[in-house]
């Protein structure tokens, strides 16, 4: 009997000690990550999936109607319209992308490898952001005083007797164009790879010149392998947001150059919006191509 009653008392302890209800690793994790589901899939897959509805649907000048019809992603990708535009905005992509790149790495090296203190440091990067305490569209139409016919550029060049009469090309053209987003965009390459090179072990460095390896060798076989996942990570931003750029054509450009943004805009003034959502399908396809591309070249895994 004794036996029996301690039997039952250790049975009825483990009951106690056991947990009533537990999860498999894997639904925790799925439950985990639910609320963060539901934002994404609310804000960012349901709108997307809209625009793709949208853009099947019929429509003229009275309004929109519910259909299934290819017609506007055959007149989108049918008109050499359509092509010559994305040649344009991928042009402009790939300068600004080149000089951002060029721009940024060089001002991120001087940051983290000149500037000795972290306080300075700080206080540099912290003045890169300033101007972006504005709006780009404050800080796109500061160049026209300065591009201008009657600007600060061409006074002083005409005054200093460099030119003789105003260089027409500076405003409202594609320079302008690609000087306004380089200035825009510049920023969104130098902090990701000021972050990169600060992570960089300097004691790399010393052992790479122990070796023998010049200031050069350094930098391409040590600094710029090591900051690939900066450069991606930047890449990813610039290029994202050139080819959706349509306000600093339209300014810049002064009507003479398109983009795909801006030809959606217009679309969407005219009222074409299964039009516009075609191109705007189109176009989310081309980045996530872009976008992919840089991700096979680079893991920026290592980043995150």
């Amino acid at each position: 009997m004794a036996t029996i009653a301690s039997a039952e008392t250790n049975e009825t302890t483990e009951r106690a000690r056991s947990p009533g209800f537990r999860l498999a690793p894997w639904a925790a994790s799925y439950l985990q990550a639910t609320p963060l589901i539901l934002i994404l899939g609310f804000f960012f897959i349901l709108p997307i999936a809209m625009i793709a509805v949208v853009s099947f649907w019929d429509y003229d000048f009275a309004g929109l109607y519910p259909d299934f019809l290819t017609m506007n992603y055959t007149e989108t990708l049918g008109s050499w319209v359509t092509w010559k535009t994305y040649l344009n905005t991928l042009k402009f992509t790939v300068i600004v992308w080149a000089l951002t790149v060029f721009i940024g790495f060089w001002v991120a090296y001087f940051l983290a490898f000149h500037i000795r203190r972290t306080s300075t440091q700080m206080i540099l990067f912290l003045v890169c952001t300033v101007p972006f305490m504005t709006s780009n569209i404050i800080r796109m139409i500061s160049w026209i005083p300065v591009l201008g016919r009657n600007g600060l550029v061409n006074s002083a060049l005409i005054q200093m007797g460099i030119i003789p009469q105003p260089i027409e090309w500076l405003l409202y053209s594609d320079f302008a164009v690609v000087l306004a987003m380089v200035h825009l965009y510049t920023l969104f390459m130098v902090t990701p790879i000021f972050n990169t090179l600060m992570r960089i072990d300097r004691s790399l460095f010393e052992a790479a010149r122990d070796a023998g390896a010049s200031g050069w060798q350094i930098l391409w076989n040590v600094v710029i392998p090591l900051a690939k996942p900066g450069i991606a990570i930047g890449s990813i931003f610039v290029v994202t947001l050139v080819m959706a750029d349509f306000s600093t054509v339209q300014v810049m450009s002064g009507g003479q150059s398109a983009s795909v943004a801006l030809m959606m805009k217009n679309q969407m003034s005219l009222l074409q919006y299964p039009a516009a959502a075609a191109n705007a399908v189109v176009l989310l396809i081309v980045v996530l191509m872009m976008v992919a591309a840089i991700l096979r070249v680079v893991d920026i895994r290592k980043e995150l």
